[in-house]
């Protein structure tokens, strides 16, 4: 094993790369400023767009078969009575109902992501989240979001921020995305949440995600451009495209179009794919669809 400040220096020396001369007032300025274009991204189009990022999600305490079984059935429905409609990205859902979604979704395309490694706050052995995730793939998960072990990383111990989330990649294999849940509101400041995204990354994230949404300050628009800003430097070093996935109180129209304008003018057109861009939401499903059909929608 590597000696601590071998190991320190690696990671330093990776961070040293990037440009952390950044401050929260300069994030806020820029964030303003791109927000101005918001109106011209306000089309149906896009909207359609933003409807096929959606990852239909449900994490709540009082989640059982019937009620993901219900869900499930709800966008095969949706995805065979509407074939000219974008179908969701994905459903999400914990661990131990893949094989419910697996057995039942019936719609093409539609990915099944399970948040894993001790969800939400990612404070379990490490042993425990590698069991989780490889149990979540066996029952049927393509997909995999796991939470930034955030203390270790606040820490400044960013070796175990490694190989927490390279284990897990291992586990998820090349073929299916890891997304790494950074829980921005957590890290506060614009240089830590550009840190977590990098170290994320370097440790083998496909794509990197704002929030958990169960602690108080979830997603919003100034960590996204920072996220993006990190996603732009390290595809310019490396030549790997990271996606990202915006969650946690995502719930308006409105709130998508801000996104949307941010990975626009950020990252550029190249990345408005549902290969790489996600949003994690429920309600936003509905609000998106009410908006286009002009009448109140409930569905999901």
């Amino acid at each position: 094993m590597e000696n601590s400040n071998t190991t320190g220096n690696k990671y330093e020396q990776a961070l040293s790369l990037y440009d952390f001369h950044l401050t929260d007032e300069q994030v806020a300025a820029e964030v303003k400023k791109i927000l101005e274009k918001k109106q011209e991204n306000n089309t149906k189009d896009i909207k359609r767009f933003l409807f096929s990022t959606i990852e239909i999600t449900t994490l709540t305490v009082t989640d059982s078969e019937d009620s993901v079984l219900e869900l499930t059935e709800k966008i095969n429905d949706f995805t065979d009575k509407n074939p000219n409609f974008p179908h969701p990205a994905a459903i999400c859902v914990y661990p131990r109902f893949a094989k419910v979604v697996s057995q039942s979704l019936e719609a093409d395309g539609v990915a099944i992501t399970c948040v894993s490694g001790g969800f939400p706050a990612s404070q379990t052995f490490p042993e425990v989240k590698t069991i989780e995730t490889s149990l979540a793939m066996k029952d049927g998960a393509t997909e995999i979001d796991i939470v930034l072990p955030v203390g270790f990383f606040l820490m400044g111990d960013y070796e175990q921020c490694y190989d927490e989330i390279s284990e897990c990649k291992a586990i998820v294999g090349e073929e299916n995305n890891l997304k790494v849940i950074l829980e921005t509101g957590a890290l506060k400041t614009a240089t830590n949440i550009k840190k977590a995204s990098i170290i994320s990354m370097y440790s083998g994230a496909d794509f990197i995600k704002t929030s958990t949404g169960k602690i108080s300050v979830s997603a919003t628009p100034e960590a996204v451009y920072v996220m993006c800003q990190a996603i732009k430097e390290y595809h310019a070093k490396t030549g790997r495209k990271i996606g990202i996935k915006v969650a946690g109180g995502v719930r308006t129209v409105d709130d998508a179009l801000n996104y949307y304008t941010i990975i626009k003018e950020v990252l550029g057109k190249e990345w408005l794919y549902t290969e790489f861009f996600r949003i994690g939401a429920s309600s936003l499903a509905n609000n998106i669809l009410s908006d286009l059909t002009g009448s109140p929608v409930k569905l999901f």
